[in-house]
């Protein structure tokens, strides 16, 4: 395995950039668009179900529009249509369709699974399909387990699952569309490792069209993806990752997508978790979040959505790794990562319990000072 086909890394360039530029270009008129349509979200109430919206001025929705438009035309562009990629791209037009009904007028939850499923079903029909899951040669000879009539539901179950995860992790600018752009770059790396330009195609498109949207998104945010671009997203990843990564007859390859959508599977079985074990309904919006509780725990939306940033950097990182190396040498440094991250979370929680606790700690001043700061300080050396 290795990135030599220059010719198709500049395919892969190419559309990631024109994905892009049309991204870019469309947003005014999409902005415009969803103003127009009414799918606008206002501020948060504090004390109402809305006090979880985190932005202080009417900001419209529906952006994910324009990084459909630049992922389609771009694909359009540079790609040979077979029929995994015509079935994708008409369950993605679905779910599109669907986000931005949603954003303008608002749908049920029952009602966007069903529309959900129902797109899966489509990808599943134009033959994504998950149909064997990687395992040790102790459990089957052949190092891969056929799943036989399983197939069928635990692809519809990943296509769902990856859908709703990156929706979840839209809560803060900017958030979503990084972490996207970082899972889809990574899964370029892969995809032109194994020589799949195809998938290497979709996923820069991808990554192009979330990059395009950043500027607009990035804290202040001038517009947000909304439903119509946060389930794209989601929908696009999962097919593409059942295209690319679940073909890959390694010991690893099960484990690769898992790793490598990471923050938002994570994301999205802690709230479910948490809202189940408080006997809530586990499709209720509410702020168990991991964003919400970093914010929760005195950081920053921007220090927040570094941190990741820099945490889905790392797993996609790592799912490269896994993709490419001996899984058996990689062990040490998961284990590592994870035992020094786990480590750093538990530091960084008893310190802030015992701020609460009222134990002074050193201030080390790394913060910059707010306006009037100085001039008070100046007053008081003066007296």
């Amino acid at each position: 395995m290795g990135l030599t086909n220059y010719p198709s890394m500049a395919i892969v360039v190419a559309a990631l950039l024109l994905a892009m530029v049309i991204t870019m270009v469309s947003m005014p008129l999409v902005r415009r668009l969803a103003i127009r349509l009414g799918a606008i979200d206002m501020p948060g109430v504090a004390g109402t179900e809305s006090e979880r919206h985190l932005h202080s001025t009417p900001t419209p929705r529906m952006g994910g529009l324009s990084i459909f438009l630049g992922f389609y035309f771009s694909l359009q562009t540079f790609m040979s249509f077979s029929q995994q990629q015509v079935s994708m791209l008409w369950g993605a037009a679905i779910i599109v369709v669907l986000g931005m009904i949603d954003d303008a007028r608002g749908l049920g939850a029952l009602t966007k699974l069903a529309v959900q499923i129902a797109a899966a079903i489509i990808a599943v029909c134009g033959g994504s399909v998950i149909r064997f899951v990687s395992v040790p040669e102790w459990i089957s000879p052949s190092g891969h387990l056929n799943l036989g009539w399983l197939s069928v539901p635990v692809t519809v179950i990943w296509i769902v699952l990856i859908t709703n995860a990156v929706n979840l992790i839209d809560g803060l600018d900017g958030l979503a569309a990084g972490v996207s752009a970082i899972s889809s770059v990574c899964l370029v790396v892969v995809a032109l490792g194994y020589s799949d330009i195809s998938v290497a195609v979709i996923c820069g498109a991808l990554a192009g069209g979330c990059i395009g949207f950043l500027p607009y998104n990035i804290s202040p945010a001038r517009i947000f993806m909304g439903d119509t671009g946060s389930t794209f997203i989601g929908y696009i990843l999962a097919v593409a990752s059942i295209q690319g990564l679940f073909k890959i007859y390694a010991i690893i390859s099960f484990v690769v997508p898992f790793v490598m959508l990471g923050l938002p599977i994570f994301d999205v079985c802690f709230a479910v978790i948490s809202r189940v074990s408080h006997g809530e309904n586990p499709m209720k919006a509410d702020r168990k979040h991991v964003h919400y509780r970093l914010l929760d725990m005195g950081l920053s939306k921007q220090q927040t959505v570094a941190v990741l940033y820099l945490v889905s950097a790392s797993l996609g990182l790592t799912a490269v790794l896994l993709s490419t190396t001996d899984f058996g040498r990689l062990i040490p440094l998961v284990l590592a990562v994870m035992v020094l991250g786990v480590a750093g979370f538990r530091l960084y929680r008893h310190r802030r319990s015992l701020l609460k606790g009222g134990l002074k700690l050193p201030d080390l001043n790394l913060r910059p000072p707010k306006k009037g700061d100085a001039a008070r300080r100046q007053d008081g050396e003066s007296s």
